[in-house]
């Protein structure tokens, strides 16, 4: 059996050509066909989560699962977790550098076919010694608790793959594939990745183009098949 799961920063739903439109962003994740989608730049109310993200999450009928970094006039932003499949479980992890903008990790358990499937979604600094400390972070997170299988995605904001920080996470999770996802209208630099362990479950992973995902946002959705 697969498991089907995607990673998407949607830019606050803020289009290349400077509409907000988060109509659009759902038609993108509609479009996904993904049990578990990871959302970065998410701006939403915490009171009712959001219009907007109501509006992504009943797209794919999924459970919204809010990760927030930063508490704004309006509401809450940061990473958000859709689910189609009920979570066993969740936590939040923050991954901040003092000075730097609030970073963090949201986690949940979800059961497929009897097998625990532990899926962490975060969002990584800009600067290199930032995404250093938080890629330690979370590799000390992840070896403290145990899943059959284990998927760490988001954007990284890193496409050197002889980075330190990717380098340490392909200790953990190998070498998987990693498609070019920025900027969505020419797609040049590999910021969004989706890392499974173990690595021979990952079968598939490519960059979702189809209308309208090179407008809606300035990332193209990396979608992954998993086999479970």
């Amino acid at each position: 059996m697969a498991l089907w799961v995607a990673s998407y920063n949607v830019h606050r739903c803020i289009g290349r050509d400077g509409v907000t439109s988060c109509q659009r962003i759902a038609t993108v994740l509609n479009g996904l066909r993904a049990d578990v989608v990871a959302l970065q730049e998410v701006a939403y109310d915490p009171a009712t989560l959001g219009k907007g993200l109501g509006l992504m999450a009943r797209a794919i009928g999924a459970t919204a699962i809010p990760g927030p970094t930063l508490v704004e006039r309006k509401g809450w932003y940061g990473n958000v977790i859709l689910s189609r499949i009920a979570p066993a479980d969740f936590r939040r992890l923050d991954i901040s550098r003092p000075g730097r903008e609030p970073r963090g990790a949201v986690e949940i358990t979800v059961v497929k076919d009897n097998r625990k499937v532990r899926i962490v979604a975060t969002h990584l600094g800009l600067r290199p010694a930032e995404r250093r400390h938080q890629v330690k972070h979370l590799l000390r997170w992840l070896a403290h608790r145990d899943a059959d299988t284990t998927i760490l995605m988001g954007d990284f904001n890193d496409w050197f793959r002889w980075s330190r920080p990717l380098r340490w996470l392909a200790r953990r999770f190998g070498h998987p594939p990693a498609p070019a996802s920025y900027p969505s209208h020419h797609p040049v630099l590999a910021l969004d990745r989706i890392w499974v362990a173990p690595a021979d479950q990952l079968t598939l992973v490519k960059a979702h183009r189809a209308p309208p995902a090179a407008i809606a946002s300035d990332h193209l959705p990396l979608v992954a098949r998993v086999k479970i």
